[in-house]
């Protein structure tokens, strides 16, 4: 599992490819975000096409770590999450 990196005050996009072998026929049709622990790592913006999602997040709190979870529905209207771990340091 990696674990990405984040400065408290920059504000980074974050993608997950789900057409990398995975999807087959079936596209991407509703995609939502989550953050655990919610609190001070905001989502700015959000979007998704018919293979990709994409996240923009900000703040947080140094020393903190993030589950940052994307879940979607497929056309076929099956669901599935992936996860980004973030860790917040002053850099």
């Amino acid at each position: 599992m990696s674990v990405y990196l984040k400065d408290p005050a920059a504000s980074l996009d974050y993608t997950i490819d789900w057409g990398a072998g995975y999807l087959g026929l079936e596209r991407i049709a509703g995609s939502s975000w989550s953050i655990e622990p919610a609190g001070e790592l905001s989502i700015v913006s959000s979007s998704a096409n018919e293979t990709m999602t994409s996240v923009t997040l900000t703040g947080g709190i140094a020393g903190t770590v993030y589950r940052v979870t994307n879940h979607v529905t497929l056309t076929d209207a099956r669901e599935d999450e992936r996860a980004i771990t973030l860790r917040v340091e002053q850099r």
